[in-house]
């Protein structure tokens, strides 16, 4: 009896020193990129009239650097045209050397020109910064402000114009009706701009983006004196694709101590006077747990190919155990989306997981639980991108 002591206090020491789990952490390093961006739109001139009277095409073509996640800078040039009015409204009537009457009018005007814009940039990724690195973001906001130089030309519109307001202004007395500041050939003028790069994220080389920028230049650029700055707006849509990936994956497993239970046995030697006749009990064994975590990417609830494994050996345990149930949480991300999102998104990839058990290996519906946890305050994972997770335990 003393030798059963012995061995079951030796068996006890191991399994408390054994009570080591291993863990797998996922880490994402960001890598400095260059980019390629191309873009197309429109051009609003700040003029005197309605909105979208002034509007002409525009263009863009940039090429760009992040140095990390959150500051890079970029070259671009955007280019092609734009537009100016005058609301004038006026007229001169009299008499020619042979006396026919006659009169000379003046209405409303419009002329265009075209320019190159090139430009040095800063960008700044709000979303980054506020938000914490998150590489599997679908859309980020970049903050832009930079400065350069607008090379305007092919300006034959406004002298047109400009000379029928000073014949008009010859006629009645009046020399200052032409445009001010009206000029011709090539001018090169200070260019200061700032807005917003909104980008959606179709892959890590490619995302799809929409830019608003304001343009401010010294007073002329539209040929008229008005004392005081002259503005145009861009709006642009296009295409950016990134050169090599934006980030690092890595993955590396460490240990964990897993808390046991205590457990306080007695040991009481009894005196078998007969041995007892021998029966054939069957006993319910209790089937080994199972816990399979299956991961999501950002804002989806459908099962990668890279996943399903884990499904099909859930269904397997619970094949081989028929007493067995399984309990399918899911979670969401909480530093990503709103709580409303993320009720929906923990909901649906527990549910995509339980209906691909019954409708693919013919679980039962009444050995399969379905819980949620949306944004949970107490997450499973410290990552944030690993609580994009539906866990499966089977016991």
């Amino acid at each position: 009896m003393k030798l059963n002591k012995i061995l079951l206090a030796g068996a006890m020491l191991f399994a408390g020193a054994s009570a080591i789990a291993q863990e797998t952490i996922t880490e994402y390093s960001y890598v400095p990129n260059w980019y390629l961006q191309g873009q197309f739109g429109g051009q609003e001139t700040l003029g005197e009239n309605k909105f979208g009277k002034l509007l002409c095409p525009n263009a863009q073509i940039a090429v760009g650097y992040n140095f990390n996640p959150y500051v890079g800078a970029r070259l671009a040039v955007n280019a092609w045209q734009s537009k100016a009015s005058i609301g004038f409204d006026g007229s001169f009537s009299g008499t020619d050397e042979n006396g026919a009457p006659f009169t000379y009018a003046v209405g409303p005007q419009r002329w265009k020109w075209n320019y190159v814009a090139p430009t040095v940039d800063v960008t700044v990724n709000l979303t980054n910064l506020i938000g914490g690195y998150n590489p599997y973001r679908v859309v980020d906001v970049d903050l832009i402000a930079g400065v350069g130089a607008n090379i305007a030309f092919n300006n034959k519109e406004a002298n047109e114009v400009n000379d029928k307001l000073c014949k008009l202004g010859h006629y009645v007395g009046q020399d200052d009706l032409g445009l001010a500041l009206v000029w011709d050939g090539t001018k090169t003028r200070f260019l200061g701009q700032f807005g917003l790069d909104l980008n959606f994220n179709v892959s890590q080389h490619v995302s799809l983006g929409l830019e608003f920028m304001a343009n401010v230049l010294p007073d002329g650029y539209n040929s008229k004196k008005a004392y005081n700055a002259d503005w145009y707006f861009n709006g642009l849509a296009g295409i950016r694709y990134t050169f090599g990936p934006k980030y690092n994956k890595t993955t590396r497993t460490v240990e964990v101590p897993v808390q046991q239970p205590q457990i306080i046995e007695r040991i009481i030697e009894k005196v078998i006077e007969a041995p007892a006749p021998v029966t054939n009990v069957v006993e319910e064994v209790r089937p080994e747990m199972l816990r399979r975590d299956i991961f999501f990417r950002i804002n989806t609830y459908s099962i990668t190919k890279d996943e399903m494994y884990k499904v099909n050996e859930v269904a397997e345990f619970l094949k081989n155990h028929p007493n067995a149930k399984v309990v399918i949480t899911g979670y969401a991300d909480k530093g990503t989306g709103t709580l409303a999102i993320n009720l929906r998104l923990s909901k649906q990839r527990a549910e995509v997981v339980a209906n691909t058990l019954k409708k693919n290996y013919n679980i039962a519906a009444d050995r399969i639980i379905v819980k949620s946890m949306g944004e949970a305050e107490e997450q499973p994972y410290a990552d944030p991108v690993d609580n994009r997770v539906a866990i499966c335990v089977c016991e």
